[in-house]
């Protein structure tokens, strides 16, 4: 795939339906995220720097019960298309709805732990399953 992000290509009805045809399906779920986190007014996750107030939204690839420091955590991925974050609830070992597959938007202070981006215990809003 070529450097240049896809928003910055001519946009000729040609040149999209090869663009489509051409790329993975990875890709095409990638592309209709950043969308959606654009349409959104998000920020993108690949755009967060530590210690930033940020509202993300995304799917959640993995949700895990993971203890820290004794304490239960509910730790979920979040992606965007852009890059991943993790979303941490400390105390919490289920909360419905956060479930893999399911789209949020998550509200909060980004932080770094070991190198990855993670939001604990965000503000959140549960996406509308399917289309809207």
């Amino acid at each position: 795939m070529s450097a240049v992000p896809r928003s910055e290509k001519p946009v000729g009805r040609f040149r999209r339906m090869l663009d489509r045809l051409s790329s993975s399906r990875e890709d095409l779920e990638s592309e209709e995220l950043r969308e959606d986190a654009e349409t959104a007014g998000c920020t993108r996750i690949g755009d967060c720097h530590d210690r930033q107030i940020v509202t993300v939204t995304g799917t959640l690839r993995t949700v895990t019960l993971r203890p820290r420091a004794g304490v239960p955590a509910l730790e979920a991925e979040l992606f965007d298309g852009s890059a991943a974050l993790d979303v941490v609830w400390l105390g919490r070992r289920s909360i419905v709805g956060i479930e893999p597959g399911r789209k949020l938007i998550a509200s909060g202070r980004i932080s770094m732990s070991r190198g990855r981006r993670v939001l604990f215990n965000p503000k959140y809003e549960l996406r509308p399953l399917g289309r809207e």
